[in-house]
């Protein structure tokens, strides 16, 4: 009470101003509201449940997803049951051996499941759709593109003129070009100045374009922490003994993450919000499903609903990436609140 008189009720215009702000927003809720039980045809979403989360995905193979989703779960309670552990002996052991091989086995089996071969039936990427094609390749390319842009931001301060220029050169002619231009060079002008004998999959350029994106972004973020470290702390590193490549490794890296994990994250969120553009690209993601399903004649001019239901999956998946992001933070200590 003392904080609403403070703030909202001081004066008697303040006061008119929250009550009529208060009106205008009950209003519109109430209209909103309406509008989504009364008014609103949600079979669009019940009818094509499958094709928003799979696409074409073929029904008969869709227990491969069931055990991917299971593999996901279990990787995600591990690393936080793992996280919670008092002991920090034990949480390191658990860490090397046991959750540090499920990461670098984890995306070689999800391709192997979800492509087919070697014991399974193949499953072309035509057939990869909705929101597992957004999902798989949103996360292949954040697993990139991080190496990529910790790569690039320490070559830009590197002492080696050619290394630190190439780098600087390719930082920023990607940022100076929009998204859908990297994307069209990925998709259509690759091929035609590849051999003819090499034919990338679409998902692949694909993928290799939000790489080499992103990662001219990722390396400017890491390049602020890096700069943000006192130099005090390689100067002492050095003393100590240590040769170039660990003080990077072990000092300055380190604490240059750290400080910028929200920016890194933000960037995360931007790339997989970013994977809508390929559906100009007849790559049939979350979006480009939306639209297949919104050509369905007894769906026709169903907008509101579509674009409402995947706008929430896209905001669920981004503000669980900030969740996890700000957890992070709190473990290592990381800014204010």
């Amino acid at each position: 009470m003392k904080w609403l008189r403070k703030n909202l009720f001081n004066t008697w215009y303040n006061s008119l101003l929250t009550i009529l702000c208060i009106w205008i927003v009950l209003q519109g809720l109430l209209g909103f509201l309406g509008w989504v039980f009364t008014q609103a045809n949600w079979q669009v979403v019940s009818t094509n449940w499958r094709l928003f989360w799979v696409g074409r995905y073929p029904v008969t193979q869709q227990w491969r997803i069931w055990i991917i989703f299971a593999l996901t779960v279990a990787l995600v309670a591990g690393s936080w049951m793992q996280s919670k552990l008092p002991n920090q002996k034990l949480k390191e052991t658990i860490y090397y051996f046991g959750l540090l091989p499920f990461y670098i086995a984890f995306f070689p089996i999800i391709w192997w499941l979800i492509g087919g071969g070697w014991g399974l039936t193949p499953v072309g990427t035509n057939l990869w759709n909705g929101l597992l094609l957004t999902l798989l390749m949103s996360a292949v390319s954040i697993i990139l593109s991080f190496p990529l842009g910790v790569l690039l931001a320490l070559g830009r301060q590197s002492n080696l003129p050619i290394l630190r220029w190439g780098c600087i050169f390719y930082i920023e002619i990607i940022r100076g070009l929009p998204l859908i231009g990297i994307l069209f060079i990925a998709q259509v002008m690759l091929p035609l100045v590849l051999p003819s004998e090499i034919r990338l999959d679409r998902v692949l350029r694909a993928i290799a374009g939000l790489v080499l994106f992103s990662a001219a972004y990722m390396a400017e973020n890491v390049r602020g922490g890096l700069q943000a470290v006192p130099r005090g702390q390689a100067e002492a590193a050095r003393s100590l003994g240590l040769n170039a490549p660990l003080v990077v490794l072990l000092i300055v890296l380190p604490q240059a993450l750290r400080a910028v994990i929200p920016a890194i994250v933000g960037q995360f969120i931007g790339l997989f919000k970013d994977t809508s553009l390929l559906s100009l690209f007849a790559l049939v993601e979350l979006t480009g499903i939306s639209r297949s399903i919104l050509a369905q004649p007894e769906f026709l001019g169903r907008y509101a609903e579509v674009y409402l239901f995947v706008g929430l999956i896209y905001w669920v998946f981004c503000y669980s990436m900030s969740m996890a992001s700000r957890q992070l933070e709190k473990q290592l200590g990381v800014g204010g609140r």
